[in-house]
């Protein structure tokens, strides 16, 4: 059975950092890209950052590029995100999923991600 644990959100002022982790089990974690989502209330959900399994190419959404860093560590099953600089408008609940391959989808294209996981809050408060 595959499983997305996503971890590490919470309450953090604004221009302060976060790491959230994503634990995944249940297939071979180095044959899937992964990518990071998030949805605040009243809003759709946006696609943020992926990683790619094949050669760590990674992709972020302008939104967060150049404050956000994604990374994988394969002999821990679990990617990684890099929060500094945070901003209110930030503030979302965080979701990681999976690709089905190696090569990350395109960040709008979140349907295409198949596995999710549970979710993470995170809040920036000004």
């Amino acid at each position: 059975e595959v499983q997305l644990q996503a971890s590490g959100g919470g309450l953090v002022q604004a221009g302060g950092s976060l790491r959230l982790s994503c634990a995944v089990s249940g297939f071979t974690f180095t044959d899937y890209a992964i990518g990071w989502f998030r949805q605040a209330p009243g809003k759709e959900r946006e696609g943020i950052s992926s990683i790619s399994a094949h050669d760590g190419s990674t992709d972020y959404a302008n939104s967060v590029k150049g404050r956000f860093t994604i990374s994988r560590d394969n002999a821990k099953n679990t990617v990684y995100l890099q929060m500094d600089s945070l901003r209110p408008e930030d503030s979302a609940v965080y979701y990681c999923a999976t690709a089905p391959g190696m090569v990350a989808p395109p960040l709008s294209l979140s349907s295409v991600y198949d596995y999710w996981g549970q979710g993470t809050q995170v809040t920036v408060s000004s």
